[in-house]
């Protein structure tokens, strides 16, 4: 069943090449309501939307997936943490400045593109760095100066 990830992965990034979200400057031209606005990718939104309401309505019902009949298991409900809020705007901030965010940026850096790669690499590093410097939970072993924590400040 391996195979199923791999189709769906290529399907999803030949879909941000289709709709457009892999191209900063569509992305760009959306943001921007001040401007030449784009409301193209409005419509990719909704067509996503309308594709995963109905499948996250199913998942709440079904205890299995279609295929296979593995184990369905959606993420907890949260309540909104400073964390959180953080991270959407750094997420908000980024997207705004580079037209581009975590899934299409794969799609482009996969095709050469120098910004791209160098985006994907600093978005690994922060990743790398955000686990380290996140709260360790209790049962997690005790954080070591070799972990990284110096970087944390």
């Amino acid at each position: 069943m391996r195979l199923v990830p791999l189709v769906a992965g290529l399907l999803f990034g030949a879909g941000m090449l289709v709709s457009g979200m892999a191209d900063p400057h569509k992305v760009l031209a959306f943001l921007d309501v001040t401007r030449a606005w784009d409301p193209s990718l409005a419509f990719v939104m909704a067509a996503a939307l309308a594709i995963a309401l109905p499948a996250f309505a199913y998942a709440r019902r079904h205890p299995r997936t279609l295929i296979g009949a593995q184990p369905i298991v959606l993420p907890p409900r949260s309540p909104l943490t400073p964390q959180l809020l953080v991270g959407a705007t750094l997420f908000g901030i980024g997207w705004g400045l580079s037209g581009l965010c975590p899934g299409p940026v794969l799609v482009v850096a996969s095709g050469g593109s120098l910004g791209a790669i160098v985006f994907v690499l600093a978005m690994a590093i922060g990743m790398r760095l955000a686990s380290r410097c996140a709260p360790r939970r209790a049962s997690k072993r005790a954080p070591q100066a070799s972990d990284g924590d110096a970087a944390c400040g």
